[in-house]
């Protein structure tokens, strides 16, 4: 059993959270998996994860919301937040803005389409 920490995959389309989690499994990191934002908060709850990739935009609680319940929670405010967003492209045509992406709190972000190798250097930054 590897001795990295755990990372929580989090987003609303299956394939991707498939993609990001077999890749940090190849690279031996250990893996939760969750499909929207209430999902997400039950997981980081119960099992603290050290790292939290997380959508942007899903059902049920966006990944902004998410990231703020994360930081402003004393006992959960250490966990690293990458945001995974395609908002940039799609702002005209959602309910989210830039003020939401300025003012979240979140440790780093990339944007969709994601580039895996770009992902795994910053998780790597943040897990070494």
């Amino acid at each position: 059993m590897s001795n990295k920490q755990l990372i929580l995959v989090v987003d609303d389309d299956p394939d991707l959270v498939e993609a990001v989690s077999m890749k940090l499994e190849a690279l031996e990191y250990r893996v939760s998996r969750a499909y929207d934002g209430e999902e997400a908060m039950e997981k980081i709850k119960e099992e603290k994860p050290f790292l939290v990739i997380l959508d942007v935009m899903m059902p049920r609680k966006n990944g902004w919301e998410v990231c703020d319940e994360i930081k402003k929670a004393d006992h959960l405010k250490d966990i690293i937040v990458v945001l995974l967003t395609a908002v940039a492209d799609s702002v005209r045509t959602t309910s989210y803005t830039h003020h939401d992406g300025k003012t979240t709190l979140a440790d780093d972000y990339v944007p969709k389409p994601i580039d895996l190798d770009k992902l795994m250097e910053i998780i790597d930054s943040y897990c070494n």
